[in-house]
């Protein structure tokens, strides 16, 4: 499996985990410490379904309170290890300046099997560029990947943006387009609201915005044929429950399986 097959596994949830709480583009903070939210997914094709990893997003305080740290990791799971030996990390630990919402440096952990790769994106926002570095852990004598790319204010990295989400209006038919990097690139996602469905969920059946962004293509995030669809209820609560990814390889379908609310420590106070 590709690490960009895997960051799309990232993607999907991250993408769902995007709750958007505001109906008109406002300053609305998107990020609230103390929030996880935990979700499966299970691979379908030919008639079988198995579960192929687990996610869990969660949003914090950085230890001088002045930042969001949100982490986003991705783990096999179920069949996927039992039946092809095959066990993946994607870890995404994201530092946002929380007076600018900007994102300031993304760190990134992929291992598939025994292949490790570690990698840090810094963003410079007076000199308008990301700086992206990978390193094997594993080979000291691996001489490190770099890449950087012009960026503009907006942009974000593929965590961060979905949590940007919360900023926008929701109406079928809406469309806009968010500046996302990854891996030193920057790259164009279109985003569409498409219907308004009633969807089952740990929640109950509930009335949800159906959102599909245009990752899939020749250009775009991932250059293979596929789409993605995710549905967040229409309620003052926003809750993601559920995505479908569709690719060459197969079906994935994932869903929502628990909420958390954790009291911060200022809160506690």
């Amino acid at each position: 499996m590709k690490s960009r097959v895997l960051n799309l596994f990232v993607v999907i949830l991250i993408a769902s985990a995007a709750s958007i709480s505001a109906q008109t583009e406002t300053n609305v903070d998107p990020y609230k410490p103390g929030e996880s939210l935990s979700f499966v997914g299970k691979y379908k094709r030919f008639g079988l379904s198995f579960t192929v990893g687990v996610f869990n997003f969660t949003v914090s305080k950085t230890s001088d309170n002045k930042n969001y740290f949100i982490r986003s990791e991705a783990k096999s799971k179920g069949a996927l290890i039992k039946l092809f030996n095959f066990k993946f990390l994607q870890r995404f630990d994201s530092t946002v300046d929380s007076n600018t919402l900007q994102i300031l440096k993304t760190v990134k952990r992929d291992q598939q099997g025994k292949r490790i790769r570690d990698s840090q994106a810094d963003f410079d926002y007076e000199e308008k560029k990301v700086s992206w570095v990978e390193t094997d852990p594993s080979d000291s004598t691996r001489p490190p990947k770099r890449v950087a790319s012009s960026i503009e204010p907006g942009v974000q990295d593929i965590v961060t943006a979905a949590y940007m989400l919360r900023q926008k209006p929701l109406a079928v038919g809406k469309k806009f387009v968010l500046k996302v990097s990854d891996s030193g690139l920057v790259y164009d996602v279109p985003i569409s609201i498409t219907g308004r469905e009633q969807k089952k969920s740990i929640l109950g059946k509930l009335w949800c915005w159906r959102i599909e962004p245009e990752i899939f293509g020749q250009g775009k995030f991932i250059e293979q044929k596929g789409s993605l669809t995710f549905w967040i209820i229409d309620d003052a609560r926003r809750i993601p429950i559920r995505a479908k990814l569709k690719t060459k390889f197969g079906d994935v379908h994932i869903k929502l399986k628990k909420i958390d609310y954790k009291k911060t420590v200022s809160e506690k106070k």
